[in-house]
Protein backbone atom coordinates (compact mmCIF):
# COMPACT_ATOMS: atom_id res chain seq x y z
CA UNK A 1 0.00 0.00 0.00
CA UNK A 2 1.36 3.51 -0.96
CA UNK A 3 2.24 5.65 1.75
CA UNK A 4 2.17 9.18 1.63
CA UNK A 5 3.98 12.38 3.18
CA UNK A 6 2.32 16.01 3.25
CA UNK A 7 4.63 19.12 3.13
CA UNK A 8 2.88 22.25 4.40
CA UNK A 9 4.36 25.90 4.97
CA UNK A 10 2.96 28.45 8.12
CA UNK A 11 4.44 32.07 9.07
CA UNK A 12 5.71 33.14 5.48
CA UNK A 13 6.12 31.78 2.12
CA UNK A 14 9.53 31.28 1.00
CA UNK A 15 10.95 28.96 3.15
CA UNK A 16 11.90 25.89 0.67
CA UNK A 17 8.79 23.31 1.12
CA UNK A 18 10.17 22.83 -2.38
CA UNK A 19 13.47 21.55 -1.30
CA UNK A 20 12.57 19.99 1.92
CA UNK A 21 9.74 17.92 0.06
CA UNK A 22 12.80 16.75 -2.78
CA UNK A 23 15.18 16.74 0.15
CA UNK A 24 12.83 13.87 2.06
CA UNK A 25 12.40 12.22 -1.44
CA UNK A 26 15.70 12.38 -2.08
CA UNK A 27 16.17 10.32 1.31
CA UNK A 28 13.90 7.71 1.10
CA UNK A 29 15.09 6.83 -2.37
CA UNK A 30 18.29 6.50 -1.02
CA UNK A 31 16.72 4.11 1.34
CA UNK A 32 15.78 1.40 -1.78
CA UNK A 33 11.97 3.33 -2.00
CA UNK A 34 10.27 4.16 -4.75
CA UNK A 35 9.67 7.46 -4.54
CA UNK A 36 6.73 9.86 -6.15
CA UNK A 37 6.28 13.77 -5.82
CA UNK A 38 3.49 15.75 -6.36
CA UNK A 39 3.14 19.98 -5.56
CA UNK A 40 -0.75 20.92 -4.84
CA UNK A 41 -0.87 24.89 -6.45
CA UNK A 42 -3.91 26.80 -4.90
CA UNK A 43 -4.53 29.40 -7.95
CA UNK A 44 -7.44 28.73 -10.39
CA UNK A 45 -5.23 28.44 -13.71
CA UNK A 46 -5.76 25.29 -14.65
CA UNK A 47 -1.67 25.18 -15.81
CA UNK A 48 0.93 27.68 -15.43
CA UNK A 49 0.99 27.61 -19.23
CA UNK A 50 -0.67 30.66 -19.69
CA UNK A 51 1.05 33.56 -16.70
CA UNK A 52 3.57 35.68 -17.14
CA UNK A 53 7.12 34.41 -17.09
CA UNK A 54 7.67 37.12 -15.00
CA UNK A 55 5.63 37.33 -12.39
CA UNK A 56 5.65 33.21 -12.11
CA UNK A 57 8.66 32.36 -13.40
CA UNK A 58 9.34 29.25 -15.76
CA UNK A 59 6.98 26.64 -17.14
CA UNK A 60 8.46 22.69 -16.47
CA UNK A 61 7.13 20.75 -18.98
CA UNK A 62 6.98 16.85 -17.91
CA UNK A 63 7.69 14.07 -20.34
CA UNK A 64 3.96 13.41 -21.16
CA UNK A 65 3.35 17.13 -21.78
CA UNK A 66 2.01 18.25 -18.88
CA UNK A 67 3.05 21.94 -18.07
CA UNK A 68 3.78 22.30 -14.46
CA UNK A 69 5.35 24.62 -11.93
CA UNK A 70 8.85 24.95 -11.52
CA UNK A 71 9.20 23.36 -7.81
CA UNK A 72 8.31 20.05 -10.52
CA UNK A 73 11.97 21.05 -11.94
CA UNK A 74 13.51 21.05 -8.36
CA UNK A 75 11.78 17.32 -8.18
CA UNK A 76 12.84 16.03 -11.20
CA UNK A 77 16.63 17.33 -10.36
CA UNK A 78 17.20 16.39 -6.76
CA UNK A 79 15.30 12.51 -6.97
CA UNK A 80 15.86 11.94 -11.13
CA UNK A 81 12.47 10.38 -11.73
CA UNK A 82 10.53 11.88 -14.52
CA UNK A 83 7.45 13.04 -12.65
CA UNK A 84 4.24 12.94 -14.65
CA UNK A 85 0.52 14.73 -14.99
CA UNK A 86 -0.52 13.72 -11.82
CA UNK A 87 2.04 15.78 -10.74
CA UNK A 88 1.00 19.05 -10.73
CA UNK A 89 -2.74 19.67 -9.55
CA UNK A 90 -4.23 23.67 -9.56
CA UNK A 91 -7.52 24.64 -7.70
CA UNK A 92 -8.34 25.55 -11.13
CA UNK A 93 -7.68 21.37 -12.26
CA UNK A 94 -10.22 20.69 -9.29
CA UNK A 95 -12.92 22.75 -10.14
CA UNK A 96 -13.05 22.43 -13.65
CA UNK A 97 -12.98 18.71 -13.57
CA UNK A 98 -15.57 18.94 -11.11
CA UNK A 99 -17.95 21.44 -12.91
CA UNK A 100 -17.54 19.07 -16.30
CA UNK A 101 -18.51 16.22 -13.83
CA UNK A 102 -21.64 18.35 -12.88
CA UNK A 103 -22.38 18.86 -16.44
CA UNK A 104 -22.07 15.19 -17.33
CA UNK A 105 -24.87 14.57 -14.74
CA UNK A 106 -22.50 12.09 -12.93
CA UNK A 107 -23.50 13.33 -9.34
CA UNK A 108 -26.76 12.26 -9.86
CA UNK A 109 -28.78 15.25 -9.50
CA UNK A 110 -26.60 15.95 -5.62
CA UNK A 111 -26.20 19.56 -4.74
CA UNK A 112 -22.85 20.14 -5.03
CA UNK A 113 -20.49 21.26 -2.60
CA UNK A 114 -16.75 22.68 -1.34
CA UNK A 115 -17.55 18.97 1.17
CA UNK A 116 -17.46 16.36 -0.15
CA UNK A 117 -17.41 16.71 -3.63
CA UNK A 118 -14.32 19.07 -4.15
CA UNK A 119 -12.68 17.49 -1.13
CA UNK A 120 -13.07 14.09 -3.01
CA UNK A 121 -11.63 15.33 -6.02
CA UNK A 122 -8.48 16.73 -4.25
CA UNK A 123 -8.43 12.77 -2.70
CA UNK A 124 -8.40 11.34 -6.11
CA UNK A 125 -5.09 13.29 -7.25
CA UNK A 126 -3.31 12.24 -4.51
CA UNK A 127 -4.49 8.86 -5.12
CA UNK A 128 -3.91 8.86 -8.68
CA UNK A 129 -0.40 10.18 -8.21
CA UNK A 130 0.65 6.60 -6.30
CA UNK A 131 -1.37 4.48 -8.70
CA UNK A 132 0.32 5.99 -12.04
CA UNK A 133 3.67 6.02 -10.45
CA UNK A 134 3.58 2.50 -8.54
CA UNK A 135 5.31 4.43 -5.99
CA UNK A 136 6.25 3.47 -2.50
CA UNK A 137 5.81 6.89 -0.97
CA UNK A 138 3.98 9.47 -2.75
CA UNK A 139 5.61 13.36 -0.98
CA UNK A 140 3.23 15.69 -1.87
CA UNK A 141 3.83 19.49 -1.35
CA UNK A 142 0.54 21.82 -0.62
CA UNK A 143 1.64 25.41 -1.82
CA UNK A 144 1.10 28.74 0.09
CA UNK A 145 0.96 29.09 3.22
CA UNK A 146 -1.51 27.51 6.09
CA UNK A 147 -4.25 29.84 7.22
CA UNK A 148 -4.49 30.95 3.38
CA UNK A 149 -7.94 31.69 2.05
CA UNK A 150 -7.57 29.30 -0.94
CA UNK A 151 -5.86 26.45 0.33
CA UNK A 152 -8.12 25.31 2.56
CA UNK A 153 -9.82 22.77 0.56
CA UNK A 154 -6.49 20.75 0.25
CA UNK A 155 -5.72 20.74 3.89
CA UNK A 156 -9.48 19.76 4.49
CA UNK A 157 -8.61 17.00 1.90
CA UNK A 158 -5.72 16.05 3.83
CA UNK A 159 -7.42 15.62 6.80
CA UNK A 160 -9.89 13.46 5.38
CA UNK A 161 -6.78 10.87 4.03
CA UNK A 162 -5.31 10.96 7.49
CA UNK A 163 -8.80 10.02 9.10
CA UNK A 164 -9.67 7.56 6.68
CA UNK A 165 -6.35 5.85 5.56
CA UNK A 166 -4.54 5.99 9.21
CA UNK A 167 -1.66 7.32 10.84
CA UNK A 168 0.41 4.40 9.81
CA UNK A 169 0.47 5.31 6.66
CA UNK A 170 0.15 9.36 6.36
CA UNK A 171 2.73 11.61 7.83
CA UNK A 172 2.67 15.71 7.75
CA UNK A 173 5.88 17.90 7.60
CA UNK A 174 5.05 21.44 8.50
CA UNK A 175 7.99 23.74 7.39
CA UNK A 176 7.90 27.18 9.34
CA UNK A 177 10.14 30.00 10.20
CA UNK A 178 11.88 30.73 13.77
CA UNK A 179 12.86 34.37 13.13
CA UNK A 180 16.40 35.83 14.87
CA UNK A 181 14.70 39.26 16.13
CA UNK A 182 17.69 41.98 15.23
CA UNK A 183 18.94 43.63 18.90
CA UNK A 184 18.01 41.00 21.27
CA UNK A 185 20.06 38.40 19.17
CA UNK A 186 16.65 35.94 20.50
CA UNK A 187 15.08 33.00 18.53
CA UNK A 188 11.58 33.81 18.44
CA UNK A 189 8.76 30.48 18.30
CA UNK A 190 5.87 32.09 18.62
CA UNK A 191 5.47 32.16 15.08
CA UNK A 192 6.06 28.46 14.54
CA UNK A 193 3.37 28.14 18.04
CA UNK A 194 1.03 30.22 16.15
CA UNK A 195 1.42 28.12 12.56
CA UNK A 196 0.74 25.10 14.26
CA UNK A 197 -2.09 26.33 16.22
CA UNK A 198 -3.97 27.28 12.90
CA UNK A 199 -3.10 23.74 11.12
CA UNK A 200 -4.55 21.86 14.56
CA UNK A 201 -7.76 24.51 13.89
CA UNK A 202 -8.04 22.73 10.61
CA UNK A 203 -7.73 19.19 12.22
CA UNK A 204 -3.95 17.97 11.32
CA UNK A 205 -1.32 17.66 14.08
CA UNK A 206 2.10 17.62 12.59
CA UNK A 207 4.42 14.85 12.72
CA UNK A 208 7.47 16.60 12.66
CA UNK A 209 8.39 20.87 12.41
CA UNK A 210 11.18 21.55 9.52
CA UNK A 211 11.72 25.07 11.34
CA UNK A 212 13.92 27.59 8.97
CA UNK A 213 16.78 28.90 11.41
CA UNK A 214 19.96 30.70 10.76
CA UNK A 215 22.35 28.64 13.01
CA UNK A 216 21.16 25.06 15.06
CA UNK A 217 19.14 25.32 17.60
CA UNK A 218 19.35 24.21 21.63
CA UNK A 219 17.58 21.74 23.26
CA UNK A 220 15.70 24.46 25.27
CA UNK A 221 14.10 25.94 22.59
CA UNK A 222 13.23 22.46 20.75
CA UNK A 223 11.75 21.74 23.73
CA UNK A 224 9.64 24.86 24.19
CA UNK A 225 7.97 24.08 20.62
CA UNK A 226 7.73 20.41 21.19
CA UNK A 227 5.47 21.36 24.42
CA UNK A 228 3.29 24.09 22.64
CA UNK A 229 3.16 22.07 19.22
CA UNK A 230 2.91 18.35 20.59
CA UNK A 231 5.42 17.41 18.27
CA UNK A 232 8.28 15.21 19.59
CA UNK A 233 11.44 16.65 20.57
CA UNK A 234 13.19 14.42 17.91
CA UNK A 235 10.82 15.28 15.28
CA UNK A 236 11.63 18.80 15.18
CA UNK A 237 14.31 19.45 12.51
CA UNK A 238 16.52 22.81 12.27
CA UNK A 239 16.54 23.79 8.32
CA UNK A 240 19.48 25.94 8.20
CA UNK A 241 20.97 28.55 5.76
CA UNK A 242 23.79 27.03 3.63
CA UNK A 243 25.53 28.43 0.99
CA UNK A 244 25.56 24.51 -1.11
CA UNK A 245 21.84 23.79 -1.39
CA UNK A 246 22.57 20.10 -2.23
CA UNK A 247 23.65 20.24 1.81
CA UNK A 248 20.28 19.99 2.62
CA UNK A 249 19.69 16.40 2.04
CA UNK A 250 22.37 15.73 4.12
CA UNK A 251 21.74 17.91 6.88
CA UNK A 252 18.36 16.53 6.95
CA UNK A 253 19.57 13.13 6.86
CA UNK A 254 21.72 13.55 9.91
CA UNK A 255 18.70 14.70 11.74
CA UNK A 256 17.28 11.37 11.22
CA UNK A 257 13.77 12.85 9.76
CA UNK A 258 14.13 9.56 6.85
CA UNK A 259 14.15 7.07 9.54
CA UNK A 260 11.41 8.79 11.48
CA UNK A 261 9.02 8.86 8.37
CA UNK A 262 9.63 4.95 8.10
CA UNK A 263 9.35 4.17 11.82
CA UNK A 264 6.00 5.60 11.53
CA UNK A 265 4.80 4.11 8.13
CA UNK A 266 5.83 0.78 9.65
CA UNK A 267 8.69 -0.15 6.79
CA UNK A 268 11.87 -1.33 7.72
CA UNK A 269 14.96 1.20 7.61
CA UNK A 270 17.47 0.19 4.67
CA UNK A 271 21.03 1.61 4.64
CA UNK A 272 21.10 4.74 2.71
CA UNK A 273 23.40 5.21 -0.44
CA UNK A 274 24.38 8.81 -0.44
CA UNK A 275 28.21 8.27 -1.79
CA UNK A 276 26.93 10.29 -5.06
CA UNK A 277 25.37 12.99 -3.32
CA UNK A 278 28.34 13.40 -0.97
CA UNK A 279 30.82 13.70 -4.24
CA UNK A 280 28.06 16.09 -5.99
CA UNK A 281 28.49 18.46 -2.65
CA UNK A 282 32.19 18.20 -2.40
CA UNK A 283 32.34 18.70 -6.26
CA UNK A 284 30.28 21.93 -6.05
CA UNK A 285 32.75 23.24 -2.71
CA UNK A 286 35.94 22.70 -4.37
CA UNK A 287 35.16 24.38 -8.29
CA UNK A 288 38.36 25.90 -9.42
CA UNK A 289 37.76 29.14 -11.71
CA UNK A 290 35.05 30.28 -14.00
CA UNK A 291 33.32 30.30 -17.47
CA UNK A 292 31.12 33.92 -18.13
CA UNK A 293 27.89 33.11 -19.79
CA UNK A 294 25.64 35.77 -21.53
CA UNK A 295 22.03 34.51 -21.63
CA UNK A 296 20.38 36.88 -23.75
CA UNK A 297 16.52 36.75 -22.45
CA UNK A 298 13.54 38.66 -22.83
CA UNK A 299 12.02 37.80 -19.03
CA UNK A 300 15.55 38.48 -17.26
CA UNK A 301 13.95 40.60 -14.13
CA UNK A 302 12.97 37.64 -12.44
CA UNK A 303 15.71 34.99 -13.12
CA UNK A 304 13.66 31.98 -12.19
CA UNK A 305 12.01 32.56 -15.50
CA UNK A 306 14.98 30.59 -16.94
CA UNK A 307 15.80 28.41 -13.87
CA UNK A 308 16.00 25.10 -15.50
CA UNK A 309 18.29 26.73 -18.13
CA UNK A 310 20.58 28.47 -15.40
CA UNK A 311 20.62 25.38 -13.19
CA UNK A 312 21.57 23.02 -16.37
CA UNK A 313 24.77 25.61 -17.39
CA UNK A 314 25.81 25.16 -13.65
CA UNK A 315 25.14 21.56 -13.94
CA UNK A 316 27.97 21.16 -17.33
CA UNK A 317 30.00 23.36 -15.04
CA UNK A 318 30.44 20.42 -12.31
CA UNK A 319 31.87 18.46 -14.89
CA UNK A 320 34.83 20.54 -15.69
CA UNK A 321 35.12 21.77 -12.36
CA UNK A 322 34.30 25.26 -13.17
CA UNK A 323 31.99 27.62 -11.45
CA UNK A 324 29.09 29.18 -14.13
CA UNK A 325 28.97 33.06 -13.82
CA UNK A 326 25.74 34.33 -15.92
CA UNK A 327 25.50 37.66 -17.67
CA UNK A 328 22.10 38.37 -17.62
CA UNK A 329 21.13 40.57 -20.68
CA UNK A 330 17.93 41.97 -21.48
CA UNK A 331 17.63 41.51 -25.46
CA UNK A 332 15.52 44.89 -25.56
CA UNK A 333 18.26 46.80 -24.57
CA UNK A 334 20.04 45.44 -27.66
CA UNK A 335 17.93 46.77 -29.83
CA UNK A 336 18.87 50.70 -29.53
CA UNK A 337 21.32 51.78 -32.29
CA UNK A 338 23.82 52.90 -29.27
CA UNK A 339 24.16 49.61 -27.84
CA UNK A 340 27.61 48.65 -28.34
CA UNK A 341 28.00 44.97 -28.65
CA UNK A 342 31.36 44.59 -28.42
CA UNK A 343 31.57 46.19 -25.18
CA UNK A 344 28.55 43.98 -23.97
CA UNK A 345 30.10 41.05 -24.99
CA UNK A 346 33.80 41.62 -24.49
CA UNK A 347 33.91 39.73 -21.46
CA UNK A 348 31.82 36.38 -22.24
CA UNK A 349 32.44 33.23 -23.33
CA UNK A 350 29.46 31.84 -24.66
CA UNK A 351 26.53 32.86 -25.72
CA UNK A 352 23.16 31.58 -25.29
CA UNK A 353 19.17 31.88 -26.47
CA UNK A 354 16.41 30.65 -24.29
CA UNK A 355 12.76 30.33 -25.20
CA UNK A 356 10.15 32.68 -25.22
CA UNK A 357 6.79 33.95 -26.93
CA UNK A 358 5.89 37.43 -28.49
CA UNK A 359 7.33 39.87 -30.64
CA UNK A 360 9.12 41.72 -27.76
CA UNK A 361 13.19 42.20 -27.73
CA UNK A 362 12.93 39.52 -30.84
CA UNK A 363 14.94 41.85 -32.90
CA UNK A 364 18.04 42.14 -29.50
CA UNK A 365 18.17 38.27 -29.93
CA UNK A 366 18.79 37.76 -33.48
CA UNK A 367 21.52 40.43 -33.12
CA UNK A 368 22.95 38.42 -30.22
CA UNK A 369 23.22 35.13 -32.21
CA UNK A 370 24.87 37.49 -35.14
CA UNK A 371 27.04 38.54 -32.96
CA UNK A 372 27.50 34.73 -31.92
CA UNK A 373 28.07 33.75 -35.66
CA UNK A 374 30.25 36.56 -36.95
CA UNK A 375 32.43 36.30 -34.02
CA UNK A 376 32.80 32.79 -33.88
CA UNK A 377 31.57 32.80 -30.23
CA UNK A 378 30.19 29.47 -29.12
CA UNK A 379 26.57 29.15 -28.88
CA UNK A 380 23.71 27.51 -27.67
CA UNK A 381 19.59 28.25 -28.92
CA UNK A 382 16.85 26.92 -27.07
CA UNK A 383 13.28 26.41 -29.06
CA UNK A 384 12.73 30.16 -30.00
CA UNK A 385 16.13 30.36 -29.69
CA UNK A 386 16.68 28.27 -32.57
CA UNK A 387 14.13 29.50 -34.31
CA UNK A 388 15.63 32.98 -34.51
CA UNK A 389 19.14 31.22 -35.12
CA UNK A 390 17.49 30.30 -38.28
CA UNK A 391 15.64 33.28 -39.39
CA UNK A 392 19.72 35.43 -38.81
CA UNK A 393 20.68 33.05 -41.17
CA UNK A 394 18.46 33.16 -43.64
CA UNK A 395 18.70 36.78 -43.46
CA UNK A 396 22.50 37.73 -43.14
CA UNK A 397 23.52 34.67 -45.05
CA UNK A 398 21.20 33.39 -47.38
CA UNK A 399 20.60 36.88 -48.45
CA UNK A 400 16.18 36.85 -47.77
CA UNK A 401 16.47 39.99 -46.22
CA UNK A 402 12.40 39.75 -44.58
CA UNK A 403 12.89 36.40 -43.35
CA UNK A 404 10.47 36.30 -39.78
CA UNK A 405 8.02 33.90 -38.42
CA UNK A 406 4.71 34.50 -38.92
CA UNK A 407 4.17 34.71 -35.11
CA UNK A 408 6.09 38.07 -35.00
CA UNK A 409 4.79 39.15 -38.86
CA UNK A 410 2.02 37.21 -39.52
CA UNK A 411 2.08 38.50 -43.39
CA UNK A 412 5.44 38.14 -44.13
CA UNK A 413 6.13 37.07 -47.33
CA UNK A 414 9.38 34.64 -46.60
CA UNK A 415 8.18 32.47 -43.30
CA UNK A 416 11.26 30.69 -42.19
CA UNK A 417 9.48 29.91 -38.97
CA UNK A 418 5.83 29.13 -39.60
CA UNK A 419 2.58 27.56 -37.61
CA UNK A 420 2.52 23.34 -37.98
CA UNK A 421 -0.49 22.96 -40.35
CA UNK A 422 -2.63 21.24 -36.82
CA UNK A 423 -2.12 24.62 -35.25
CA UNK A 424 -3.68 26.72 -37.59
CA UNK A 425 -7.61 25.82 -36.58
CA UNK A 426 -6.53 26.12 -32.60
CA UNK A 427 -7.82 29.17 -30.96
CA UNK A 428 -7.84 28.24 -27.04
CA UNK A 429 -3.81 29.10 -25.67
CA UNK A 430 -3.50 26.29 -23.07
CA UNK A 431 -2.49 23.03 -23.17
CA UNK A 432 -2.79 23.22 -26.96
CA UNK A 433 1.49 23.78 -27.54
CA UNK A 434 3.10 20.92 -29.02
CA UNK A 435 3.98 19.29 -25.74
CA UNK A 436 6.30 16.73 -23.91
CA UNK A 437 8.25 13.77 -25.63
CA UNK A 438 9.46 13.92 -29.48
CA UNK A 439 11.29 11.22 -31.12
CA UNK A 440 14.58 12.67 -32.95
CA UNK A 441 16.57 11.00 -35.09
CA UNK A 442 20.10 12.46 -35.23
CA UNK A 443 22.78 12.34 -37.99
CA UNK A 444 26.06 10.53 -37.65
CA UNK A 445 28.93 13.44 -38.15
CA UNK A 446 27.53 15.67 -36.66
CA UNK A 447 28.30 18.03 -33.91
CA UNK A 448 24.81 16.72 -32.22
CA UNK A 449 25.75 13.40 -32.76
CA UNK A 450 29.44 14.26 -31.30
CA UNK A 451 26.81 15.03 -28.42
CA UNK A 452 24.73 12.66 -27.59
CA UNK A 453 26.71 10.07 -29.42
CA UNK A 454 23.70 8.11 -30.57
CA UNK A 455 21.27 8.39 -33.33
CA UNK A 456 17.93 8.41 -31.55
CA UNK A 457 16.98 10.45 -28.52
CA UNK A 458 13.40 11.39 -26.73
CA UNK A 459 13.53 15.18 -25.86
CA UNK A 460 10.79 17.83 -24.08
CA UNK A 461 8.86 20.00 -26.15
CA UNK A 462 7.01 23.30 -25.33
CA UNK A 463 6.10 25.50 -28.51
CA UNK A 464 3.71 26.37 -31.27
CA UNK A 465 5.78 27.57 -34.80
CA UNK A 466 8.17 25.43 -36.31
CA UNK A 467 11.19 25.49 -38.99
CA UNK A 468 9.39 26.29 -42.30
CA UNK A 469 11.24 23.00 -44.72
CA UNK A 470 10.88 24.72 -47.78
CA UNK A 471 13.67 26.54 -46.94
CA UNK A 472 15.45 23.73 -46.07
CA UNK A 473 17.17 23.24 -49.11
CA UNK A 474 18.65 27.17 -49.45
CA UNK A 475 20.15 27.36 -46.42
CA UNK A 476 21.69 23.68 -46.78
CA UNK A 477 23.39 25.43 -49.92
CA UNK A 478 24.99 27.71 -47.95
CA UNK A 479 26.10 25.69 -45.21
CA UNK A 480 23.45 25.13 -42.61
CA UNK A 481 23.37 21.60 -41.03
CA UNK A 482 19.69 20.00 -40.10
CA UNK A 483 21.19 17.56 -37.52
CA UNK A 484 18.59 16.38 -36.08
CA UNK A 485 14.69 15.80 -37.53
CA UNK A 486 11.78 14.29 -36.15
CA UNK A 487 10.87 11.67 -38.89
CA UNK A 488 7.68 10.93 -38.18
CA UNK A 489 6.48 14.93 -38.93
CA UNK A 490 9.82 15.81 -40.79
CA UNK A 491 10.14 18.76 -38.46
CA UNK A 492 13.66 20.41 -37.52
CA UNK A 493 14.69 19.31 -34.35
CA UNK A 494 18.48 20.29 -34.25
CA UNK A 495 20.58 22.77 -36.52
CA UNK A 496 24.04 23.82 -36.43
CA UNK A 497 26.93 25.43 -38.16
CA UNK A 498 29.71 23.32 -39.13
CA UNK A 499 31.91 26.32 -39.99
CA UNK A 500 31.43 27.37 -36.53
CA UNK A 501 33.59 26.78 -33.53
CA UNK A 502 30.48 25.26 -31.41
CA UNK A 503 26.99 26.68 -32.98
CA UNK A 504 24.16 24.33 -32.05
CA UNK A 505 20.11 24.88 -31.10
CA UNK A 506 17.46 22.78 -30.99
CA UNK A 507 13.79 22.84 -30.95
CA UNK A 508 13.01 21.04 -28.00
CA UNK A 509 14.44 22.16 -24.32
CA UNK A 510 17.16 20.31 -23.40
CA UNK A 511 16.84 21.45 -19.71
CA UNK A 512 14.45 19.78 -18.72
CA UNK A 513 16.37 16.73 -18.42
CA UNK A 514 19.46 18.07 -17.02
CA UNK A 515 20.49 16.77 -13.49
CA UNK A 516 23.29 18.04 -11.13
CA UNK A 517 24.52 14.56 -11.35
CA UNK A 518 23.96 14.05 -15.12
CA UNK A 519 23.95 16.86 -17.23
CA UNK A 520 22.41 17.23 -20.67
CA UNK A 521 24.86 16.58 -23.51
CA UNK A 522 24.28 19.83 -25.56
CA UNK A 523 24.80 21.70 -22.50
CA UNK A 524 27.96 19.63 -21.47
CA UNK A 525 29.45 20.33 -24.99
CA UNK A 526 28.74 24.07 -24.95
CA UNK A 527 30.23 24.87 -21.64
CA UNK A 528 33.17 22.94 -22.58
CA UNK A 529 33.60 25.01 -26.33
CA UNK A 530 32.90 28.15 -24.04
CA UNK A 531 36.02 27.22 -21.65
CA UNK A 532 38.06 26.78 -24.87
CA UNK A 533 36.71 30.54 -25.81
CA UNK A 534 37.98 31.66 -22.58
CA UNK A 535 39.15 35.23 -22.63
Amino acid sequence: MTKYVFVTGGVVSGLGKGITASSLALLLKSRGYKVFMQKFDPYFNVDPGTMNPIQHGEVYVTYDGCETDLDLGHYERFIDEELNYSSNITSGKIYSSVIEKERRGEYLGSTVQMIPHITNEIKNKVFEAGLSSHADIVITEIGGTVGDIESQPFIEALRQIQYEQGKENTFFVHCTLVPLLFGSGELKTKPTQNSVRDLRNMGITPNALVCRVPYPTEEKLRSKLSLFCSVPVENIIDSVDVDNIYQIPINYYNQHIDEIILKQFGLPIKKADLTYWTNLIDTVNNLKGEVRIALVGKYIELHDAYLSVHESLVHAGYVYNKKVEVDWIDSESLEKESTNLDEIFKNVDGILVPGGFGSRGIEGKIKAINYARVHNVPFLGICLGMQLAVIEFARNVCGIKDANSTEFEPTTKNPIIDLMADQKSIINKGGTLRLGNYECEITKGTLAYKDYKQTKILERHRHRYEFNNKYRDVLEEHGMVFSGINKAADLVEIIELPSHKHFIASQFHPEFKSRPTAAHPLFLSFIKASIGNKK
